[in-house]
């Protein structure tokens, strides 16, 4: 299959689609991205890649991050961890503090915000504190995509703590119900750390190449979860990786994936490969607009989905 190809018509197929949507403004250091960008790569087995676009970009993974860490997690914790968190779609926005009351502090999922909160309180009380968690974090990102300058944007960070009342009112609420172990301020500022990382379309599609292989590394063969346990994190991506638009995702695209308000998306072809694609420009309901149009017509031009 010509995967350059492919991807070369799909860039030009979603030319019409740019001035749609909207680059997310609730983060003020987010809000200057450049809405006419777009960048696609995917990462076979053998380690071969295919790009277009503005494919060596760095953007704001934000919550692709909660991938990693719900990674993470599992590794550590396994089953146990379903006690704090739970693995069923939300249907509601990703910030929602009602759902989250009627439901104990107990967060539908560890990809909606609470959810990745109640995850990164684990991580920090497992490494002990928040600076430690959040080295093993990066740690364990550089890993998996193979590149050890990723790093985390200050700006983006700073800006985010500077307008977190709604993430501090989601982990107070949830540590008034016995959910977090950690001191609130610099739980959510960990949190948001993880979140301003950067990286480019190839660092991420290559990253998720361990999820395409029962959570072995297919390239450097090294394992980082069973098998069992990529298989779960696959499909609460695929069931809950794009908010209150997951349904809408599995059956457009129909493959695991995970956004991010910085117009990233992951996904995962099993047992061929790893994807991101990256357009700032989201749809109502805070997913990469074109990014995820890509993501349709690429299965549809290969006819790979999980389905």
């Amino acid at each position: 299959m010509d995967y350059q190809q492919i991807l070369q018509d799909i860039e030009i197929e979603i030319q019409p689609l740019f001035g749609k949507g909207k680059v997310a403004d609730y983060i003020p250091a987010l809000a200057d991205a450049d809405a006419g960008q777009f960048a696609m790569s995917i990462t076979l087995f053998d380690g071969s890649s295919y790009d277009v676009g503005a494919s060596d970009t760095l953007f704001s993974i934000q919550s692709i991050s909660k991938v990693f860490t719900f990674t993470m997690a599992l590794k550590y914790l396994g089953s146990e961890l379903y006690k704090r968190v739970g693995r069923e779609p939300s249907g509601n926005p990703f910030n929602s503090l009602v759902q989250l009351e009627y439901e104990n502090g107990i967060p539908r999922n560890p990809f909606i915000n609470a959810g990745a909160i109640v995850i990164t309180d684990t991580l920090i009380t497992h490494y002990k504190n928040d600076t430690a968690a959040f080295d093993a974090i990066v740690d364990f990102i550089r890993s998996i995509a193979d590149d050890e300058s990723i790093r985390m944007n200050v700006v983006v960070a700073g800006s985010e703590m500077e307008h977190a009342y709604r993430n501090l009112a989601l982990t107070n609420l949830m540590k008034s119900f016995g959910n977090i172990d950690n001191e609130a301020i610099k739980l959510v500022q960990t949190y948001f750390n993880h979140c301003a990382l950067e990286m480019n379309t190839k660092m991420l599609s290559r990253s998720m190449l361990y999820l395409a292989n029962h959570g072995v590394d297919p390239i450097n063969n090294k394992a980082y979860v069973t098998k069992a346990q990529a298989k779960r994190i696959n499909a609460v991506m695929l069931t809950c990786g794009h908010y209150d638009a997951s349904g809408d995702f599995a059956f457009k695209v129909g493959v695991p994936g995970k956004s991010g308000v910085g117009g990233g998306i992951v996904a995962v072809i099993p047992q061929k490969m790893g994807i991101c694609v990256w357009s700032p420009a989201l749809n109502e309901q805070g997913n990469s607009l074109i990014g995820t149009k890509a993501l349709e017509l690429f299965t549809t031009k290969t006819g790979l989905s999980i389905f």
